[in-house]
């Protein structure tokens, strides 16, 4: 590898992004025209940031829609390949979010200049992705992996990096993490579950959005006194 090769590969791929908003929906769209009025429950409820997965054919348009929507910062997630890189970002997607860590992927969000969130779930893999220059990482499945315990042990090593954690969380469960430190943000489903989209209980998406983040401040540590 070159010398040039080198500094390219130690070059960031993602800025910040997790300090935006504590909480992280990550939303499963079954239908494109759901997307702006669950948009606007979300931002009612305070909650600006989105993440609309890839498993579904209304998620391209989806992320269309809610890109402009103003105020809200949109973002892909289940990227798993790098063309899929190009197709979120052509339709709007602000960030790019993998439930693994691929050279491939974020090789190609550092060419798109769109932030790119990896999935780890071991040391080794957070070595892999510090020594590409990142400092946000999804730890996921962070329920099965163990929690908030599992998060912490790894941090020891890896003292600049923060966390979001995904996977089996809940209003009840969040708190846990959002108590370390290194966690600036948790994602979940809970508030957009399928049943609330399909049912249009935009309602009870505002509801829960602003619910979690009063959870969220609950939970944050106390900031050490000065002095």
């Amino acid at each position: 590898m070159s010398r040039v090769d080198r500094t390219s590969a130690a070059r960031p791929v993602t800025g910040p992004l997790l300090g935006r908003c504590p909480i992280v929906p990550v939303v499963v769209l079954a239908d494109a025209a759901d997307a702006l009025p669950m948009g606007e429950a979300l931002l009612a409820g305070g909650v600006d940031v989105v993440e609309i997965t890839l498993r579904t054919p209304a998620a391209l348009d989806g992320i269309r829609r809610l890109a402009a929507l103003p105020g809200m910062r949109v973002g892909a997630g289940s990227v798993v390949r790098p063309d899929q890189v190009d197709r979120v970002v052509d339709a709007g997607a602000a960030f790019v979010v993998s439930p693994g860590t691929s050279a491939a992927v974020l090789d190609r969000a550092r060419a798109r200049s769109v932030p790119a969130l990896p999935g780890v779930a071991t040391a080794s893999d957070l070595m892999a992705v510090v020594a590409r220059g990142l400092t946000e990482v999804k730890f996921f499945p962070a329920g099965l992996l163990g929690g908030p315990a599992a998060i912490s042990a790894l941090a020891g090593p890896f003292p600049g990096v923060s966390f979001m954690p995904s996977g089996g969380l809940d209003a009840a469960t969040m708190a846990g993490y959002l108590a370390l430190p290194c966690v600036p943000a948790v994602s979940g489903s809970w508030m957009v579950a399928p049943e609330l989209l399909a049912g249009r209980r935009w309602d009870v998406v505002t509801t829960e959005a602003a619910r979690a983040l009063r959870l969220a401040a609950q939970a944050r540590p106390a900031p050490r006194p000065e002095g």
